[in-house]
């Protein structure tokens, strides 16, 4: 059994990552925090893809549903209304 380095198994993980950490320092501090950890960053990073992966996936049955192969804005819109448990 190979082990990784943290330094590797960070590396590997940002690999898969879509929505990237640097960003999402800069929204945090938009946000109004003085200091941001990286690991706040990564957090904030992770349930942001999660949250944007349901919303998408809810989307596309919207599109599809509507006999449309292209998500639109108002798919999303609703998707995310939905998702979210906005009105």
């Amino acid at each position: 059994m190979k082990y990784l380095s943290i330094r590797e198994e960070n590396r590997r993980m940002a690999m898969r990552r879509i929505i990237k950490i640097a960003p999402m320092h800069k929204l945090i501090k938009r946000a109004g925090a003085a200091r941001v950890s990286e690991e706040s960053a990564i957090a904030l990073s992770e349930i942001l893809e999660e949250v944007g992966l349901k919303v998408a996936k809810e989307a596309i049955d919207f599109a599809h549903h509507a006999g449309r192969k292209t998500v639109k804005a108002r798919d999303i819109e609703i998707a995310a209304q939905k998702v979210l448990g906005r009105r």
